[in-house]
């Protein structure tokens, strides 16, 4: 849903006017909770995406205000999100952290471009089962990826898999090393996730899993990997650092770039819209692109990751009081304070509580509930578009899986439009003719052709006009067109060649009730002149009356 008024103003501007102290304790009340919730996940997440476990937080500030001061929605929340983590790790593994920022700068500058040329309402026409699928494939790759630090199992000779199906067959290898100490941890920071909503919904169970998982490890001396271990822990703020750019890493990025710009752009409109539905308010889409380009940007400069509108934390933000993007720019700020008192403690979070943290997330962002509502309930073209992307996803990458995701629904919604698109002729009875709009049969001039086209004339449907069989006692052709709703530059040609063929044996094409679409592209074309006016009728009635009339000549 957007604004009837489609300005590129931030909601904060909006929610500033009339804004009391009330509502103020609200918001930094839900700011806190919500910073509580966003510290495990963005250490999470960063590590996922193959980044230092500060910079996961660097995201969370930088983008969180930023998206929030400049946002089109009251409510969102931003920051590090489960669907980047594997194309961010994807990124640095292969163009380096300067190719990362490079690819989140160009995301930013996409994302902006998109809002200011109003494409917010475009994201719609991305299918549902393309999202579902490459949403499902993207917590089945942050599951894998987990698996390693979840069993304790250590990779030999360096080996550092990217590619999902690497990682499974780098797991099997190599699990001859499985640590059960790491499993326990792992096994019971993960059952801490699921029982602790049961007992307090306030605090979230990720933070309480960190506490048990520190607790086990440096409280029972257990021999399993921590943060500290693997990484170098910083409670340092963000600095500015511009990267250095060049044609060729431009080149090598881009496709990772555009493909940032897209999810994020979808993963926030969709956080949006649960939002709007909670709250009963209205978005700007194209405010919210904006927002999320320069939170990008910022979050690229400072030394962060892609980010985008989380869907877990805003709805967090709603239920504890947040109305306005105070909430948001408060969570950012109580992040700082948390980044420089107790990031270095983050040194003491075992890895298998991290792998525990990441498969709840990879559940909760695998809506399996709405795959197997799709599986019962779609037509089995839809279906195949959802398992398709779903494997691609998971086997090669998000930019493949949305590309050939897109193209087999294109073809498929295609060949459904094609299917719908007749061109029949009428029934003779005797000296009538059926008409399926009409209580009395309509009688048809002698040696009159009349064939109703219906459903749009496109290049998947164009070549049934060809199939209009002409005798060689046809003196008219009447096409009725009242079911056309839109051709294109195919189907003039067809229609061009159906004139050709009409004219070389002496025919007179007739054209009934064309509506506005159909009408001016023939009149673009030059079909108009060449059927001239008097051929051109607005309904049957008159056609048949126009026909009679050359056939009394």
């Amino acid at each position: 849903m957007e604004q009837k008024k489609d300005v590129l103003r931030p909601k904060l501007w909006k929610t500033i006017k009339g804004y009391d102290g009330k509502q103020f304790a609200k918001d930094v009340v839900a700011g806190i909770i919500v910073a509580i919730i966003a510290l495990p996940l963005s250490i999470a997440l960063a590590l996922a995406s193959g980044v230092g476990p500060e910079q996961g937080i660097y995201t969370a500030i930088i983008a969180g205000f930023l998206i929030s001061f400049f946002g089109g929605s009251r409510v969102q929340i931003a920051g590090p999100t489960a669907a980047f983590a594997t194309i961010v790790a994807g990124v640095v593994a292969k163009q380096g952290m300067e190719g990362l920022v490079l690819a989140t700068l160009l995301a930013g500058i996409f994302l902006i471009i998109m809002g200011v040329l109003r494409l917010g309402s475009l994201i719609r026409f991305i299918p549902y089962t393309i999202t579902t699928g490459f949403t499902a494939g993207i917590a089945i790759t942050i599951l894998v990826g987990q698996l390693k630090d979840f069993f304790g199992v250590a990779y030999q000779n360096g080996e550092s898999p990217v590619e999902t199906v690497e990682k499974v067959e780098a797991l099997i290898s190599n699990f001859g090393t499985f640590n059960w100490q790491a499993l326990l941890v792992g096994a019971v920071c993960l059952l801490v996730q699921i029982v602790w909503p049961y007992i307090n919904k306030l605090i979230p169970g990720s933070l309480i899993a960190v506490f048990v998982g520190i607790a086990m490890v440096t409280g029972l001396g257990m021999q399993v990997n921590t943060i500290g271990d693997l990484y170098t822990i910083s409670n340092a703020l963000p600095q500015f650092v511009l990267p250095d750019i060049s044609f060729t890493m431009v080149k090598n990025v881009l496709p990772d770039a555009f493909t940032i710009a897209i999810l994020a752009a979808i993963e926030s409109l969709l956080s949006c819209v649960v939002a709007d539905s909670i709250i009963h308010s209205r978005h700007n889409s194209n405010m919210e692109l904006v927002a999320q380009g320069i939170g990008n940007i910022g979050s690229a400069l400072f030394g962060g990751i892609p980010a985008t509108g989380a869907i877990a934390r805003t709805a967090a933000n709603i239920k504890n009081g947040g109305r306005t993007p105070v909430a948001g720019m408060v969570h950012a700020i109580v992040l700082v304070l948390v980044l420089v008192v107790l990031m270095p403690y983050a040194a003491l979070i075992p890895m298998p509580t991290i792998a525990a943290i990441l498969f709840m997330v990879a559940y909760n962002m695998s809506g399996w509930r709405t795959v197997v509502h799709v599986i019962k309930t779609s037509p089995k073209s839809d279906i195949a578009v959802m398992v398709v992307t779903f494997l691609l996803t998971v086997i090669f990458d998000l930019v493949v899986a949305i590309e050939f995701g897109m193209i087999l629904a294109c073809i498929l919604f295609m060949k459904r439009m094609s299917d719908v698109t007749n061109v029949e002729s009428w029934k003779y009875i005797e000296n009538g003719m059926e008409d399926s709009d009409a209580i009395d049969l309509k009688v048809v001039p002698e040696n009159t052709l009349v064939y109703e086209i219906s459903g749009p004339l496109f290049f998947g449907a164009a070549d049934k006009l060809l199939s209009i069989e002409l005798s060689k006692k046809t003196n008219c052709l009447i096409l009725r067109m009242r079911s056309v709703s839109a051709i294109d530059a195919t189907a003039v040609n067809s229609i061009e060649k159906l004139i050709a063929e009409c004219k070389q044996k002496g025919i007179t094409i007739i054209l009934s009730h064309v509506n506005e679409q159909p009408e001016s592209v023939l009149k673009k074309s030059g079909i108009y002149d060449i059927v001239t006016k008097n051929n051109i009728c607005p309904n049957i009635d008159a056609a048949l009356e126009r026909a009679a009339e050359l056939v009394e000549k």
